[in-house]
């Protein structure tokens, strides 16, 4: 790398938090097939594994969110990830929740979001994804994160859902279904067990028409939020395993602020991400494992900011692990880290 993170950090710092992350986007976007990108490449840690029948360079990947439209995927695979999942795309374009909806607690190496699922919509992003070709050419994994519009009714969401699989599935080597970002209304009731069930089978039930039509069987993964006890995780382990879903993603992001409390922005409204979120997630990923048993895809997020906090992921029982907020605080540095810890 030519361009320690520590110079630039404190540049974007200074600037509002959404502002910082749509500039850094937008450089990645417009240098990524330039000479300039290898100010932030780095070589691929070689770890690979084979998971849910697709082969990963390493167990690192960047988390959903980050890259919401597809636009810098081919940027962001030259940090070293072995795997990248962008989205979360809504069937139609949508603005999201209203700005300031982005916030920074540096003391705890935390955001909170509210952002709202904001993107271009799928037309734009499925045009995005076509035109990244390196990551994947390189062996790299690519994973498209689906969710409901906003104005959506929740009663209506599967279709929705079942637009964003039909979508996707052409280019994805994996598709994740969103059921726990906290800043669409009513969408963590899809957690629940009837509700899951009832959103699952049909998606199930379409991916083997589109695995039939293609000759191409996508998995299907499902995201989950670290805000559940021990028997509703039992029980969402249960529905997963009975629908036949290939993998789940532990965890979104966090409503509890008992970890941030007294700060400044701790009464936000959105998720909370980072190192607070850290000891709920591996919860969460340890109640997963216990109840799905060895051998069942699980992917690790939430909390990682170190190659420490990668390997508490694997202990808790994850096989992959993904990194977001932790790319903000550490920059690409991380990947290295914490794809190393793991093969070690």
């Amino acid at each position: 790398m030519l361009l320690p993170y520590a110079f630039a950090r404190p540049a974007l710092f200074a600037l509002d938090p959404e502002t910082a992350h749509e500039l850094t986007l937008e450089s990645l976007a417009r240098l990524q097939h330039t000479p300039w990108a290898c100010a932030w490449s780095q070589r691929r840690v070689d770890d690979p594994v084979t998971l849910a029948g697709l082969r990963f360079p390493n167990r690192v990947g960047l988390a959903a969110g980050l890259d919401k439209n597809g636009r810098a995927i081919d940027g962001l695979g030259a940090m070293g990830f072995g795997f990248i999942e962008v989205g979360t795309v809504t069937p139609v374009a949508q603005p999201g929740n209203p700005k300031p909806r982005m916030f920074r607690l540096p003391e705890h190496e935390a955001l909170i979001n509210r952002l709202g699922f904001n993107n271009e919509g799928l037309a734009a992003f499925i045009a995005n994804v076509q035109r990244a070709n390196r990551f994947r050419a390189q062996g790299g994994v690519l994973g498209l994160n689906i969710g409901k519009n906003a104005a959506t009714p929740i009663e209506d969401a599967l279709s929705d859902y079942l637009k964003g699989l039909d979508g996707v599935y052409p280019h994805a080597d994996y598709v994740t279904v969103n059921i726990s970002s906290p800043n669409t209304a009513n969408l963590r009731s899809l957690q629940g067990d009837e509700a899951l069930k009832a959103l699952l089978d049909p998606l199930m039930t379409r991916r083997e028409q589109l695995a039939a039509q293609s000759g191409r069987r996508v998995p299907l993964f499902v995201k989950i939020a670290p805000d559940l006890d021990d028997a509703q995780v039992t029980v969402i382990a249960q529905t997963l395993r009975d629908s036949g879903v290939d993998g789940v993603i532990a965890t979104n992001t966090t409503l509890a602020r008992v970890a941030v409390a007294g700060h400044q922005h701790a009464g936000e409204t959105g998720g909370l991400s980072g190192r607070p979120v850290a000891a709920a997630s591996n919860r969460v990923i340890a109640g997963l494992r216990t109840a799905l048993g060895a051998g069942f895809p699980i992917i690790g997020v939430g909390g990682v900011l170190c190659g420490a906090d990668a390997r508490a992921k694997r202990e808790a029982g994850a096989d992959l692990v993904q990194i977001y907020t932790g790319l903000i605080y550490k920059g690409p540095a991380l990947v290295t880290e914490a794809a190393q810890a793991l093969r070690a």
